[in-house]
């Protein structure tokens, strides 16, 4: 379930006036034609996959539920309102407004977490026509960018393989402190294991990491600035060892295995780790780049982690924030090595290397082209600004109005919809691989397995045939009449369902260049509906005769 904070920052997030004008002078003229009431049903859905990819991730939908269940306007949200609405606006629809509520909504939904594609109406918002019109804005926008930041997270994760950790450290880049926090809740979802966000792990629980800036190591010049001077090991021995003396010690064995010249190595740096690694002696992760990798960081590193190690405690590993990181990368395991074998210390074995500078999905890719010893990356801008595609672009439009199939025709036969309440099917074939999703009418039977069904495209005429193997009803009821009635997942559950959802898409469908067109068609009674409403109205303009 949600915990009552969780409701309470949703309400201070999306508040219902979180929304466009428009929608309340449409509610007030519904209002004022006496429709309000009436039964209506909008669909939401996106017209093309993003990134140029073959598929989305849906996500969004747990704070859409907990916000659907909190929609209330307060006396302050409707004094405001009687301030920018038209001077006519009947005192009475103020009165309306005080007492909405979704009482009279109910949502259909695909699972959040599931794979999905363009065309398909992921959410069905079915209730009284103002109510319905009013949700509009709040949904889309609780929806559209949370499903981008994920499906790109997802495509991140699926460009890296599935063993190297990843860290989205992308706050500072974000579009504002709720984008920041969406895309720090949404990439752990869509695939990454960790965040720098430590709001989002407070919030949602994600796991949360990092240790150091450049601006730590540069900020010390010499060995005097380090204090205490001291460490006690990690076995309890109370005697206090100067860990100064034991690292500087380790400094120039480290030079002498390595035949480095003690002169480049730079002082301020090494006072840099050793007081972190005296603050933090089990969480020792220092920044190496700051000044030269080879001739100063990899070596004042090794001096402390030795010292450490000595006493006992695990060093964890370095950061590689610049320059060419998969050869550093292959240097610095290498050095690791080496020490390992000429020290004789088994800590220097499990030693990560993170690496952060600019990652792009592309970069990312190229990385497991490339030999290199990277364990975890850290990306930033480009996955929470989304730089390949800024909006999925997701839709809300009207099907259904008292019964009566509706429809947007258009001038852009691209931006026209489909009419009808609807039933959506995933059809799979003998593998479990999803092949097809079937959009019918509600009142029509589902497919059965092993039955050939008909089918059509979107705006094509010819008819075609297919037998699936399994099928699914890709929706569910997740609210009904103001009350959630599905189990609300945990941050956690979901980015498991993500990892099931896109292990069964087929390659073809997931592949991050050029992929498989995923295919969405229409029932051969949602063709025929579409048909006769086009069809229709050209026939429309015969009123204007009528006596």
């Amino acid at each position: 379930g949600a915990d009552p904070s969780e409701a309470r920052s949703i309400r201070e997030r999306v508040p219902p006036l979180l929304t466009d004008l428009y929608q309340f002078t449409m509610a007030y003229a519904y209002w004022r034609t006496g429709r309000h009431r009436e039964p209506a049903v909008f669909e939401l859905f996106f017209r093309d996959n993003p990134f140029g990819g073959g598929f989305s991730l849906f996500a969004g939908l747990h704070d859409c539920l907990l916000f659907l269940r909190s929609f209330r306007f307060t006396d302050q949200d409707v004094d405001f309102l009687r301030s920018v609405l038209p001077p006519a606006t009947d005192p009475a629809f103020f009165e309306f407004l005080r007492g909405l509520d979704c009482s009279g909504v109910t949502l259909r939904s695909v699972p959040e977490g599931t794979v999905v594609f363009a065309r398909v109406p992921l959410m069905e918002v079915a209730g009284p026509l103002a109510v319905v019109q009013l949700l509009e804005t709040s949904l889309l926008c609780l929806v559209n960018y949370a499903s981008l930041v994920c499906s790109n997270a997802a495509r991140f994760r699926l460009a890296a393989g599935p063993r190297r950790r990843l860290l989205e450290m992308g706050l500072r880049r974000a579009q504002g402190p709720d984008g920041g926090l969406t895309a720090s809740r949404y990439t752990y979802i869509g695939g990454f294991d960790l965040t720098s966000n430590v709001q989002a792990g407070f919030l949602f629980g994600t796991p949360v990491a990092g240790t150091m800036a450049h601006s730590y190591v540069t900020s010390f010049t010499s060995l005097e600035e380090v204090w205490p001077q001291t460490l006690v090991a990690a076995n309890g021995d109370p005697d206090p060892v100067d860990f100064i003396s034991l690292t500087k010690g380790w400094l120039s064995r480290v030079c002498e295995l390595l035949g480095a010249e003690s002169g480049k190595i730079r002082e301020g740096e090494l006072a840099a780790f050793l007081s972190y690694a005296i603050a933090y002696p089990h969480n020792f992760l220092p920044v190496i780049d700051s000044y030269s990798v080879g001739c100063s960081g990899l070596l004042n590193f090794c001096a402390v982690a030795l010292a450490l190690s000595e006493l006992g405690y695990r060093p964890v590993g370095v950061r590689l924030d610049s320059g060419d990181l998969c050869s550093q990368s292959v240097d610095v395991r290498r050095v690791f090595k080496l020490c390992n074998e000429h020290f004789s210390v088994s800590t220097f074995d499990s030693l990560i290397i993170v690496g952060t500078n600019n990652i792009s999905e592309q970069s990312m890719a190229e990385l497991n082209k490339k030999e290199n010893e990277i364990d975890v990356v850290g990306v930033g801008t480009h996955l929470v600004t989304c730089t390949k595609q800024p909006s999925l672009g997701c839709v809300y439009k009207l099907v259904e109005v008292r019964g009566r199939p509706t429809m947007k025709i258009s001038e852009d036969p691209q931006k026209s919809t489909v009419p009808g309440r609807k039933a959506v099917y995933r059809l799979m074939d003998t593998e479990g691989h999803p092949f097809l999703d079937l959009v019918c009418l509600a009142v029509e039977p589902p497919p059965q397995v092993g039955v050939p069904l008909s089918y059509r495209l979107l705006g094509d005429d010819s008819v075609h045939s297919v037998t699936p193997a399994q099928v699914t009803c890709l929706r569910q009821e997740v609210f009904t009449r103001g009350e959630v009635t599905h189990p609300l997942c945990s941050a956690k559950e979901t980015r498991a369902k993500v990892q099931v959802s896109l292990q069964s898409l087929h390659p073809r469908h997931k592949r991050l260049q050029d992929p498989d067109s995923y295919t969405v068609a229409l029932s051969e009674k949602v063709h025929k509906l579409v048909t006769e409403i086009r069809r229709g109205s050209s026939n429309d303009s015969n009123f204007l005769w009528a006596n």
